[in-house]
């Protein structure tokens, strides 16, 4: 590429602006895993930093070790005959989607008195890792 095309490539790229940033932050409306056939779960979810959940005590000390276990390995490594583990697991689950959904919000969920299915948290849990990339994984 000479200079004069990387001149070029340079000029185009832009600042991404706030009001794009303010939208970006409202989160991407995503299709879950259906409840049942033909019983579609659309939802509106952002993608929340790990470390602010942490600093913000949203995921309490006590729950680090068995969260990075759940990072590191997305869930593959678990050892399911650990009812302590697992509990920790789902609590760590249970934050996530709290820290995910945007609309409807997980407490507008629970109050309804709907749960959500294995599949549905981890498809959340997913989202909240990697984005629109991890969801072909469900597909």
């Amino acid at each position: 590429m000479s200079e004069l095309e990387k001149e070029s490539v340079i000029e185009e790229i832009q600042v991404t602006s706030i009001r794009d940033l303010k939208t970006y932050a409202k989160g991407k409306i995503v299709t879950l895993p259906h409840f049942a056939d033909g019983q579609p779960f659309n939802a509106r979810l952002i993608r929340p930093s790990m470390l602010a959940l942490v600093k913000q005590k949203k995921i309490p000390n006590a729950l680090l070790s068995s969260a990075n276990e759940l990072f590191k390995s997305g869930g593959s490594n678990l050892d399911t005959d650990d009812s302590e583990m697992m509990d920790n697991i789902f609590s760590v689950m249970d934050i996530i989607c709290e820290a995910s959904f945007s609309e409807p919000t997980y407490q507008q969920i629970k109050d309804a008195g709907i749960v959500l299915s294995d599949e549905q948290m981890m498809f959340v849990f997913s989202y909240s890792q990697e984005g629109v990339k991890a969801l072909s994984n469900f597909r």
